[in-house]
């Protein structure tokens, strides 16, 4: 009986298939679903330096790792109204946010002519900083309610241990809100690249001035 049932199954989906080729495609076996949109963020930190360095100084090597919150570290874009969370229908980021924001990270301290030199993994030498940036919050803000037009909050806590340290780091958290002109998609995600790409700068400029009076 069993095989009898097997049998017949494939019997009817052989049918189905045929009567959608000879259809030309018009019946599908699938259910059809919009597509999400795919946005980035970031991808122009570091291509204009505010402050270059002074000529003939030499950067000084620096080990930069990055950290991401849980609710927001996937490809998801994060709402919060109040005590409400939820994740933008239909929307997603081009790759994770996590790794989205470590390669902007990279780009913030890549500048032509800035104060320091990315380490890779595998370089050795005396003198390097090591630079640990946590995001603690990554989320479209919404004062009152979905119905209103968020505010994109950035948050993050920057540990840098530089050369003369002594292996006691030294802690300071930087906050960007940039707001959406609308709550649309588009504006949204404009507000997270401005949001990110100020509280980057902020922990760049921090960075750079901590170790410059060490």
């Amino acid at each position: 009986m069993t095989g009898f049932r097997k049998a017949a199954t494939t019997a009817i989906l052989g049918a189905t298939l045929m009567a959608s080729l000879m259809l030309g495609g018009c019946v599908t076996l699938l259910p059809k679903t919009k597509p999400a949109q795919l946005y980035q963020f970031g991808q122009n930190i570091g291509s204009s330096p505010d402050k270059p360095a002074t000529a003939g100084a030499a950067p000084i090597g620096l080990r930069l790792s990055t950290g991401f919150s849980r609710a927001a570290e996937g490809d998801r874009i994060l709402t919060v109204a109040g005590s409400e969370t939820a994740y933008i229908a239909e929307a997603r980021w081009i790759t994770p946010a996590s790794v989205m924001f470590d390669e902007a990270a990279s780009r913030a301290f890549e500048v032509p002519g800035g104060p320091f030199r990315l380490l890779q993994r595998g370089d050795i030498g005396s003198g390097n900083a090591t630079l640990r940036i946590e995001v603690v919050t990554f989320e479209a803000d919404y004062p009152s309610g979905f119905n209103s037009t968020p505010n994109v909050v950035v948050r993050v806590r920057a540990m840098l241990n530089g050369p003369n340290d002594h292996g006691l780091p030294r802690a300071m958290e930087f906050t960007s809100t940039k707001p959406a002109g609308q709550n649309r998609v588009g504006e949204i995600v404009g507000a997270f690249d401005a949001a990110t790409t100020d509280v980057l700068s902020q922990v760049a400029t921090w960075s750079a001035s901590q170790v410059a009076g060490a």
